[in-house]
């Protein structure tokens, strides 16, 4: 990085498991003229005993020399559950990043980090946040951690980080947002709604790939809102993947397949196993057409095609596989006919994990200066989640946190930015969830929504990237107040 000097107030090689208040590693860098301080360390989360319960891993950027009281600082984290910051930190907005092809895909190792033109730190401080079992951040035993590993424990642990950081370093009265991704936007609604309780108000939250209501992904017997949400983003897919011979464009495909989804689909799912005959027939074949599988295909599917089976079935011909994240992306994978199957793994996770894994333990050593035998847990740190019922039974919605949020807050603004190619929180679930959550008509208006043709990381491609960019500073502007 261009002049970039580096002071360490503490070496930080320090036992795996010591659990005593730790002083952060504090560095100054410089990103072309842009001066900001880093301070990476692990917040200690206390009972009324003043007794430490978990360490919470993060890394601050705070612009040198601004004003606080108009600085704005930004909490930020990813999803899973399970997952720590490291894609969004990673991806597009730290002020350096684990770099793909300029088109979104596998680069050939070894694996670069470069400085990010597009970092969010050229409008707001931010401080990214990795939950109890995921990254560096680890509650003191097992039974201390599953604590934290719910919807509720979660909502709270990350809402008492969050007073802790606006405590020691006096940001009470700066502006305040949220920014997660994926489940981190479930955590960002149960935040605003949580925290707002404990007079800590938000300017505004950013959702990158929104899930608040789980019946909009649920793929369950008597539950059909999932497959009419889905099917628009099955048509993007394969439209990408030219298997809609018919489309004149994305548009064109994606407006005809929302129209079917919400009249037609809707009512031959509705009637169950009542359809029968020619209105069978005629779903059948509309359907097929819209998601390029075979009429057979759909038949026996009974017209309701999961995820998993979609991302093997389209490509199935050419041996190819898509992505869940991104169904842009082609995976290999064996295959044997049948529709009970789904994909071995997803091609487009599998080729983030080690270009980010290799950066972020790079930087955090090297430029950082924080050193733990710790292992970084990407995934696979935290026990099984307690979603309040036997596993997703209820189908949680923390919109319901978000709606009161606005409604006691009617100031905070929301930004909503979906991909037209994710298949693990697609576009037109998100729409569905912002029309029903009951707000009140004065804060309907509070959100606004920006679409990209990429993926749930849409920012790994370079243009999204700067787009994404450029929509936040936007957002941000206009609502940070003062």
């Amino acid at each position: 990085m261009a002049d970039e000097e580096t002071k360490a107030k503490k070496d930080n090689d320090k036992p795996a498991f010591e659990f005593e208040e730790e002083e952060p590693s504090i560095t100054k860098h410089n990103l072309s003229g842009l001066k900001y301080t880093v301070t990476t360390g692990r917040m200690p989360l206390k009972n009324d005993l003043g007794e430490i319960q978990a360490q919470v891993f993060y890394i601050a950027y705070t612009l040198d020399n601004a004003d606080v009281l108009d600085r704005p600082v930004m909490f930020t984290f990813n999803g899973g559950p399970g997952s720590p910051a490291i894609w969004l930190h990673m991806g597009a907005l730290g002020p350096r990043r684990a770099p793909l092809t300029p088109d979104g895909q596998l680069p050939a190792p070894p694996y670069n980090l470069v400085d990010n033109p597009d970092t969010w730190l050229q409008f707001t401080d931010l401080v990214f946040i990795d939950p109890v079992g995921t990254g560096y951040s680890r509650g003191k035993d097992e039974e201390t951690s599953k604590e934290y590993w719910s919807i509720e424990g979660d909502v709270k642990g990350v809402g008492e980080f969050i007073r802790m950081y606006l405590n020691r370093n006096d940001r009470w009265r700066s502006p305040l947002y949220l920014a997660g991704e994926s489940y981190g936007t479930t955590r960002s609604a149960g935040l605003a709604g949580h925290l707002i309780s404990e007079g800590i108000a938000f300017n505004g939250i950013v959702l990158v790939s929104s899930i608040l209501n789980f019946q909009t992904a649920g793929f369950s017997t008597g539950n059909d809102l999932a497959y009419k949400l889905f099917l628009p983003t099955y048509t993007a897919t394969a439209f990408y993947h030219g298997r809609l011979p018919w489309a004149k464009s994305l548009p064109d495909a994606l407006a005809q397949s929302e129209k079917f989804a919400l009249s037609d689909y809707a009512a031959a799912l509705n009637k169950g196993d009542d359809l029968a005959g020619e209105e069978r027939a005629a779903a059948i074949k509309e359907l097929a057409r819209l998601t390029g599988l075979s009429e057979e295909y759909v038949d026996r599917c009974d017209l309701r095609v999961k995820q998993p089976m979609f991302c093997k079935e389209l490509l199935r011909d050419d041996r190819r596989t898509v992505g869940r994240l991104d169904s842009r992306i082609k995976g290999i994978d064996p295959f044997h006919r049948g529709e009970g199957e789904s994909m071995n793994s997803d091609p487009s996770m599998s080729m983030l994990m080690p270009p980010y894994t290799a950066a972020f333990n790079d930087y955090v050593r090297r430029e950082l200066n924080y050193r733990s035998d710790l292992k970084y847990q990407i995934f696979g740190g935290i026990g099984p989640w307690n979603w309040g019922g036997n596993k997703r039974e209820g189908f949680p919605d923390t919109g319901d946190a978000l709606r009161d949020a606005l409604h006691k807050n009617p100031y905070m603004k929301v930004f909503v930015a979906s991909g037209y190619f994710d298949l693990a929180t697609p576009y037109f679930a998100t729409e569905y969830t912002l029309r029903h959550m009951g707000l009140d008509p004065e804060v309907r208006g509070n959100f606004e929504v920006g679409y990209y043709e990429a993926g749930h990381m849409m920012y790994v491609h370079e243009d999204y990237l700067k787009k994404l960019h450029a929509d936040i500073k936007q957002f941000v502007a206009k609502t940070k107040g003062r």
